[in-house]
């Protein structure tokens, strides 16, 4: 049979054939340019995360290891040759155990086989052989899990040891002097206490004292008019002269005086020894001790002392309704009162009759303290920062922005809170919350 003899199918072909056969030809080469399109965007992408991942791999500051189940190292990264040293021979397809510092004593190969049974991560410690010797390490050893969540191998993220010591030195450091700087901040803030209630002392003590003092002065004039009378009387004066000096001396209005003058002298004295009892209650801290006490008597105590030393008239109220005792320490408790009556009478300088009022009552388990004036109030901008240290609306000079600062937290350490219950245009109340005491 020759070619021609043979009948060739494209011939048989009509037209309307030939142009399906190159339209689906036409479909195919489009879609392999979109899918080998979209390829290469997968490419990029995948070289991109390769790249995102391997950067930050570099760039974690502790050792990282992946192990896999045989123990055998499958990728390291992060700062391992900055940690183990430039002749490390931690590299993907090595033992980890030729890393670690006496295998058989080592906890990693216990933790790593346990995180792989449990699939919950631990934290361990392990020494790690270097140039420089063993090198001790915290590590975290967390799974790998599977698309179905079977453990696939562990990644190991460790620090020297040595570092995490430092740290912790560093901080336990800052925390004294944290420490020392609050300290230092109370005993800012009692000198300025101190020095408030020592301008009150001395107010309260001149007028008692100049008062004994004039007495004194009275009783030794009269002393001396009786000294010559009874000397005439002994140097055998007669009696018209005795009259006579009598009338001279005016001892009759003498005796009627010198009755006056040792009742005002007494007087005198007894007030300096209530100003001088008030004081010893004020400075009663009691080392720390927590006692039961009156709120309201030591509320008193420590108003009538900073009201003493104000330089405008103010209406003062006391309003106890508490029929139970508190507990804490009362001397403490006192500057907290002292510091919230002298901030409200600096809030009242401007207010044409300023007015406050101290009231004590019961509230569940605690005895509450508030605060009350009829002050302009706080600024809403002001309300959040108000026990926030150094921080005041006082003229620079005028406050050192400390007292609510340490009040608040002396209320804490007694259990207790101090709060700003409520400010606006007609005044402001603050409530000191101190726990009763125990089986009252």
């Amino acid at each position: 049979m020759t070619p021609s003899t043979v009948d060739d199918p494209l011939k048989n072909l009509s037209e309307d054939a030939w142009k399906d056969v190159i339209d689906a030809m036409d479909r195919t080469y489009s879609e392999l340019v979109d899918y080998q399109e979209r390829l290469e965007k997968q490419n990029r992408e995948l070289d991109d995360m390769r790249q995102f991942m391997f950067s930050v791999l570099s760039s974690v500051s502790d050792l990282l290891l992946v192990v896999d189940k045989t123990g055998t190292i499958e990728r390291t990264g992060g700062a391992i040759t900055k940690i183990l040293g430039a002749d490390t021979r931690a590299e993907a397809g090595v033992p980890l155990v030729t890393l670690l510092e006496k295998p058989e004593e080592n906890a990693l190969p216990v933790a790593i086989e346990t995180v792989m049974r449990t699939r919950e991560p631990t934290m361990v410690e392990a020494e790690f052989a270097t140039s420089e010797g063993p090198t001790p390490l915290e590590i975290s050893v967390s799974p790998r899990l599977d698309q179905r969540g079977r453990s696939q191998s562990v990644v190991l993220l460790g620090r020297p040891l040595g570092e995490l010591r430092s740290a912790y030195s560093e901080l336990e450091a800052s925390h004294v002097a944290l420490q020392q700087a609050q300290t230092q901040l109370v005993r800012t803030e009692k000198l300025a206490s101190l020095g408030r209630l020592v301008a009150g002392v001395a107010h309260e003590l001149n007028n008692p004292i100049s008062f004994v003092y004039a007495n004194t002065h009275a009783l030794q004039k009269y002393t001396e008019r009786f000294e010559t009378y009874f000397d005439a009387v002994q140097s055998g004066a007669s009696r018209p002269e005795l009259a006579a000096m009598r009338d001279e001396l005016r001892l009759d209005k003498t005796v009627r005086n010198l009755r006056t003058a040792i009742e005002g002298a007494k007087d005198g004295a007894e007030r300096v020894r209530d100003i001088v009892e008030d004081l010893r209650r004020l400075s009663s801290e009691g080392a720390g001790k927590l006692v039961s006490f009156d709120l309201m008597e030591t509320t008193r105590t420590a108003a009538d002392w900073v009201v003493r030393t104000s330089p405008q008239p103010l209406d003062i109220a006391f309003e106890d309704a508490s029929h139970r005792q508190a507990r804490g320490n009362p001397g403490h408790v006192q500057q907290i009162v002292m510091n919230l009556v002298q901030n409200a009478i600096d809030a009242l300088a401007d207010t044409p009759s300023p007015s406050l009022t101290l009231r004590v009552k019961d509230r569940d388990d605690h005895v509450v303290l508030q605060v009350v004036d009829n002050g302009p109030g706080i600024a809403d901008k002001d309300v959040a920062a108000i026990f926030d240290p150094f921080f005041t609306t006082k003229p620079v000079g005028k406050g050192t922005g400390l007292g609510l600062s340490i009040s608040h937290k002396i209320a804490e350490e007694h259990d207790g809170a101090l709060t700003l219950a409520w400010t606006g245009p007609d005044g402001t109340c603050f409530e000191l919350s101190l726990p009763v005491e125990e089986g009252a």
